[in-house]
């Protein structure tokens, strides 16, 4: 069971996610704006925020943002919520960092177990990474004890699947990855979520370590297929 702040303006909405959520067990956490949402992230640290996109002051992807690069809430899973549930809605809130979505109306039980996923894949992040404790190349580190990134001796602040998802890639250098293959890996079939969402992670871990991000030197862009690491120290899994 976990901590869950609820985001939502509409007083029915919260009462209805509070009286399932500590229905399974869990400890629910009320905000009314996006202002309140953020001041309860970063007093309770919660296990993970329920969001709604039409939240007021500010709005839900505003709050997503700022969540996203905050060091102390950017690892925070996030479930986004919106009553408009229009395609646009849901790849604007992954690519501020959501890390699942759901439209309104939604049922409970599919509220509740997509609460259970997030929870449980958040809690097992860190144990998948034990085939190596460091992985290295040309001024880029991963160190997996300690869950860092640092570049040229510098810690940059991952998300977990911004993490996983250059552990993955890193680990097997020279191997070409195709978007569905991260899916499973990073995400799990379980999440509703399609390739576009490796494209955006993709994006935001080259925005972190790439010199250049439009011409990356660590993550290639194989067209039509997906992507590989390239690590001319040639650094493998033992």
């Amino acid at each position: 069971m976990g901590k869950i702040l609820v985001i939502d303006d509409e007083d029915n909405i919260l009462e209805l996610i509070k009286f399932n959520l500590e229905k399974d067990g869990h400890q629910v956490i009320l905000a009314k704006n996006g202002e309140e949402g953020l001041h309860f992230a970063k007093v309770e640290l919660p296990d993970l925020i329920i969001l709604d996109v039409m939240i007021p002051e500010p709005d839900g992807l505003e709050v997503c943002r700022k969540l996203r690069h905050d060091d102390n809430t950017s690892s925070i899973p996030i479930l986004m919520i919106s009553a408009r549930g229009d395609i646009l809605d849901r790849v604007v809130g992954l690519e501020m960092g959501a890390d699942d979505y759901i439209p309104k109306p939604f049922s409970p039980r599919e509220l509740n177990a997509r609460v259970k996923a997030n929870l449980r894949r958040t809690k097992n992040e860190k144990p998948q990474f034990t085939s190596s404790r460091e992985l290295k190349s040309e001024g880029l580190v991963i160190d997996v004890e300690k869950f860092q990134v640092l570049l040229n001796n510098q810690l940059i602040n991952f998300t977990p699947k911004e993490f996983k998802l250059l552990h993955t890639l890193m680990a097997y250098p020279g191997k070409v990855f195709t978007r569905e293959q991260l899916l499973d890996r990073v995400w799990g079939f379980e999440f509703n979520v399609d390739t576009r969402t490796v494209d955006v992670h993709v994006r935001y871990v080259r925005q972190k370590i790439e010199d250049d991000p439009s011409n990356p030197q660590y993550i290639k862009t194989v067209r039509g297929i997906g992507y590989k690491f390239v690590d001319n120290s040639n650094n493998k899994l033992p």
